[in-house]
């Protein structure tokens, strides 16, 4: 066990079809004012504030206020969000199990707001299979800070280069990866277990 890598998931869009479209779709009729409003109102650069330890109700509040037409549909990205969860991505979840059947020391790292993850920890019982789960609104730092990922190593107890990480964004890989992490970016469950495969881990 002792030469067998450290493996560290991103949660979101890894393990979770979390996706703010899920919601949206069932209030918009036109597709393009959605993917406008998500790009330029409820922005990605908004949400990630929640994730970095802002509260909803001061998000919702000020977005709210400088958008006030878009009031009903600011509120419903809090009110509703639990509806933006889709499930668990069945495929990753399945490599996921298997690496802790084989023994495999299993963490998560993940932008996610301290408020909603509750939601997840609730409805994904396959989230117990991690030793530690690192929530960026909890520590209130955000991947790719390299911050949060030190925080990572000092919290588990190991080297960046005894670790695996497993991510979707390529600006997370990068961060990773320059800190000594065999980073490897997550497009699919079909991907990912090629990848493991090729370290012998498949």
């Amino acid at each position: 066990m002792a030469d067998k890598p450290i493996v560290i998931f991103d949660l979101g869009a890894v393990l979770i079809d979390w996706n703010p479209r899920h919601l949206y779709r069932k209030l918009f009729d036109d597709e393009a004012a959605m993917e406008t409003f998500l790009r330029d109102i409820c922005s990605p650069a908004w949400n990630v504030e929640q994730d970095r330890g802002r509260s909803w109700r001061e998000a919702v509040d000020l977005l709210t206020a400088a958008h006030p037409e878009y009031g009903d549909l600011i509120a419903a990205y809090r009110d509703r969000w639990d509806e933006m969860l889709k499930g668990p991505i069945a495929g990753s979840v399945a490599i996921l199990e298997r690496l802790d059947r084989e023994g495999y020391e299993l963490h998560a790292l993940t932008n996610w707001s301290a408020e909603t993850f509750p939601v997840a920890l609730e409805r994904y019982g396959f989230l117990e299979r991690f030793r530690t789960i690192l929530v960026s609104g909890e520590e209130r730092l955000v991947k790719p800070d390299a911050a949060i990922f030190e925080l990572m190593l000092e919290r588990i107890n190991h080297p960046a280069e005894r670790c695996m990480f497993i991510d979707d964004s390529a600006r997370n890989i990068e961060a990773a990866a320059s800190l000594g992490f065999d980073a490897i970016q997550f497009e699919s469950a079909e991907q990912l277990q090629q990848a493991l495969q090729q370290r012998g881990m498949g």
